[in-house]
């Protein structure tokens, strides 16, 4: 039965995924003009959306508010709640791109451009939307694992489904161009938000199984609350390994996520490659990690050695972005470095989740994690925004310089492992058993 809860949350948590990055690749034709079909968004304003998803959970605490949500009425009611603002969010951008004036104005002082494009903000107010039912999933999902997988396969199954989350991306970002090319920028919103309403249908299967068969060793209320304390949550806000995996989270995830977000940009403006077919060399990162994240997973399970993995998987992220800021243009050399991106991307996870409830009760995962993805969205939020500020700025007619751009992702990807080696060494003890 917890392979199946794991199938059923892990397939939901998918769908997710592929909104989350479906538009990621679309740069290209969201910046091209209205005679060819796209919107003539700017870069700045195509950064400005990627960081959109996390300013609702970022400015008015969203994050903290689903934590307690989760910790205060479990899973079941935290997950449908969540999925239904995922598929709220989805279907907001969807009507944007399709029902707003493409050719009007919003005056933002606060952007150095001024402006931003009517169609663009509520666009980004539907991602906002999304991003809170999507970071909220997230942090349900694990909850689930943590409740249904006992310490000896815990980090499998959280390898496992973090296998399948990144299938969903990998879809999002080989699958969206295409879609695009065929039938039109709103053709992968379409079908995201499909994928959603699949997610919410399979969560709710997986609630009626958790109402019948939640393992009797687990100590849950008979009212359905998860225990939420707030002594064990001063005690977590207290730990110092809870905050360097934060850091660590921060950095490693500003760094490789917002990248994600430009990389199919990348691909045709440095590296030649076809628009339409832009999309299927960032997605061998995720399709290398469905395989090796579980692998990966599982050595954790059996033989430790948690924070030498973080290290590595760290130290692997930052050598990637400065090989994609230097100046070769091979095509070769782009999919080389997208493998070796593609091991980080899972080395780090497939330990670093599994190891918060190493030093975090169960009564307060959820707010632990909310916590965590707090901090993680400001990176999530501001780094697309300032990547996409530095393309619009080193734009010479079509032709986009990325160099600076990866020396920021680079930078970032060094603040992680400096975090990562002060995990090692204040926490080796308990994370690496």
């Amino acid at each position: 039965m917890p392979w199946v809860v794991l199938t059923l949350v892990s397939v939901a948590m998918m769908t997710g995924y592929i909104v989350s990055k479906e538009m990621s690749p679309l740069q290209y034709f969201l910046e091209a003009s209205r005679a060819s079909g796209g919107m003539e968004w700017t870069s700045t304003e195509f950064g400005f959306f990627a960081g959109s998803k996390g300013f609702f959970n970022v400015f008015l605490l969203m994050l903290f508010v689903g934590g307690v949500v989760l910790d205060r009425f479990g899973v079941r009611v935290a997950g449908v709640l969540s999925m239904g603002l995922m598929i709220v969010g989805a279907g907001s951008i969807y009507l944007a791109l399709t029902s707003s004036d493409p050719t009007a104005t919003v005056s933002l002082p606060l952007l150095s451009d001024g402006a931003l494009k009517r169609q663009v903000v509520f666009a980004s107010l539907g991602f906002a939307t999304f991003g809170v039912g999507y970071e909220m999933f997230g942090i349900t999902v694990s909850k689930v694992i943590v409740h249904w997988f006992s310490g000896s396969t815990m980090a499998l199954a959280m390898g496992l489904q973090v296998s399948l989350a990144r299938l969903g991306t990998a879809l999002a970002l080989a699958g969206s161009p295409a879609l695009a090319k065929a039938s039109g920028l709103t053709l992968p919103i379409v079908f995201g938000v499909v994928s959603l309403g699949v997610g919410l249908l399979l969560y709710l299967i997986f609630c009626a199984i958790d109402r019948k068969h939640r393992p009797a060793l687990q100590s849950v209320e008979e009212s359905g609350g998860e225990g939420f304390s707030w002594k064990s949550l001063r005690a977590t806000l207290s730990n110092r390994g809870f905050w360097l995996i934060t850091l660590l989270c921060l950095f490693y995830y500003s760094s490789l996520y917002p990248f994600l977000d430009f990389a199919t940009k990348l691909m045709i403006s440095k590296y030649g490659v076809e628009p339409e077919l832009a999309g299927t060399i960032p997605a061998i990162l995720p399709f290398t990690s469905i395989v090796l994240t579980p692998l990966f997973g599982y050595a954790y399970d059996r033989w430790g050695y948690g924070t030498p993995t973080m290290i590595i998987g760290s130290v692997m992220l930052t050598l990637v972005m400065v090989g994609f800021a230097l100046p070769m243009s091979s095509a070769a050399l782009a999919v080389t470095l997208m493998v070796v991106l593609g091991i980080a991307f899972s080395l780090l996870p497939s330990v670093l989740w599994p190891a918060v409830p190493k030093l975090v009760p169960i009564d307060n995962l959820g707010t632990a994690y909310s916590v965590i993805y707090y901090i993680q969205n400001i990176g999530l939020m501001l780094v697309p925004v300032l990547i996409g500020w530095l393309l619009q700025r080193s734009r010479v007619g079509e032709s986009v310089d990325f160099t600076s751009s990866m020396w920021v992702f680079a930078f970032i990807g060094l603040c992680a492992c400096v975090s990562a080696l002060l995990l090692h060494h204040y926490m080796r003890d308990k994370l690496n058993r």
